[in-house]
């Protein structure tokens, strides 16, 4: 679903709609960024509540109309619209199947696990990017390639309703075999049932380790969002075709997408910190080349070492979130920690508009490279390595 808007949405604003702003081009994804983060956090508190099973099938019922909004759309308010129920419908489904996920592997694979879960995602957005490039240089902007993105949402809520089991139960098991091991988000809580408020001020700012993790987690997503919304602009400004630029706008996440079925599962056997550091800073390497490089091959390789510092990064923030927090209160905290994360969308959105506009698109990509340089060593300062070896009764 995301993969059909990356190389399309931002050439519709300015050829469909007439927009030349750039922020105002990258109001759909400050509208799917904001709403995204609440959702991961809406998701995170309810999935405790209530189940997860409930909230991946709610989150795919309010994405069935995604597509058809931007079809029909005769302005780009409705294009807006239908971001605002695509950040619910991620938010909701992407983060309960990283709940679900991280509740049946277990601890001693969960970098593996969140591994596939992403890989799984990111290779779908970029096969999804490639043939909206496609289907657009064939055919038009709009209607072809948004028909398949009727075609995913309908397979996601068949798959949800009909394959999916709940999986709550297996948190609850965990969380008895841990009874004897303190809490390692809040210390001085009964290990079970710390406050919301609590949660969200530990995961967001109190524990050093998870304020680097978050402060990691916000500036990938920012420079994901300055690639979704910038590089299809950028791209097309040097006189390349959609093809191409599908290309380009595809190779980054599906780099990213293998990339992390080795990387989560790197992270199992050689830990959490270092692979986020050594990550941040290759998509500064990545974002750098891209700016001081003009031709399409060296912005192939800034595409893949986007994705190659993607996939070091990705899968082993969630990793580590699972390795720190309670069972009892971990789908919380995952969900604390996909607000802030999913909020680099809207800050990046916004960031590179008002950048675009004022300085133009080379300057904001070269301030996104330095601000994910800058994260990569906050991560190297405060991040603890959170990997332990736990004995489980």
């Amino acid at each position: 679903m995301v993969g059909l808007e990356r190389s399309i949405l931002p050439l519709l604003a300015e050829q469909s709609f007439g927009i030349a702003s750039k922020t105002a081009i990258l109001s759909f994804l400050v509208s799917f960024g904001l709403v995204k983060a609440g959702a991961n956090l809406f998701a995170g508190r309810m999935t405790d509540r209530i189940g997860r099973k409930r909230i991946l099938v709610l989150g795919w019922l309010i994405g069935l109309p995604v597509p058809l909004l931007i079809i029909f759309a005769p302005s780009w308010e409705w294009v807006v619209f239908a971001n605002v129920l695509l950040g619910i419908n991620q938010g909701w489904c992407w983060s309960t199947t990283v709940i679900m996920k991280i509740d049946l592997v277990g601890p001693k694979q969960r970098g593996l696990a969140m591994g596939l879960n992403e890989a799984a995602g990111y290779l779908a957005v970029s096969a999804a990017a490639l043939a909206a490039g496609y289907l657009a240089t064939t055919y038009a902007l709009r209607p072809q390639p948004f028909i398949l993105g009727i075609v995913f949402a309908g397979a996601g809520l068949a798959l949800s309703w009909f394959g999916v089991r709940e999986s709550r139960d297996y948190a609850a098991l965990e969380a008895l075999q841990m009874q004897s091991a303190p809490s390692n988000l809040v210390e001085n809580a009964p290990s079970a049932h710390p406050s919301f408020v609590e949660i969200v001020a530990q995961t967001s700012w109190k524990n050093r380790t998870l304020f680097a993790v978050c402060q990691a987690g916000l500036v990938n997503n920012l420079n994901d969002g300055l690639s979704w919304g910038l590089f299809p602009l950028y791209f097309a400004a040097a006189g390349l075709s959609a093809e191409q630029i599908g290309l380009l706008v595809a190779a980054y996440p599906a780099v990213w997408g293998i990339g992390q079925l080795a990387t989560g599962a790197l992270s199992d056997r050689v830990g959490r910190k270092w692979l986020i550091v050594a990550g941040m800073l290759i998509q500064a390497l990545g974002l750098g080349l891209i700016v001081l490089v003009h031709t399409f091959w060296p912005w192939l390789a800034g595409a893949v070492l986007l994705g190659v510092g993607t996939a070091c990064v990705y899968p082993t923030l969630l990793a580590a979130i699972g390795d720190v927090v309670h069972p009892s209160y971990r789908a919380t905290a995952v969900g604390v920690y996909r607000l802030w994360r999913d909020s680099g969308y809207a800050v990046g959105g916004l960031l590179a508009g008002i950048l675009a506009d004022l300085l133009g698109i080379s300057f904001a990509i070269g301030v996104v490279s330095v601000l994910t340089f800058l994260s990569g060593l906050l991560a190297a300062a405060f991040l603890k390595e959170t990997l332990v070896r736990r004995k489980f009764v």
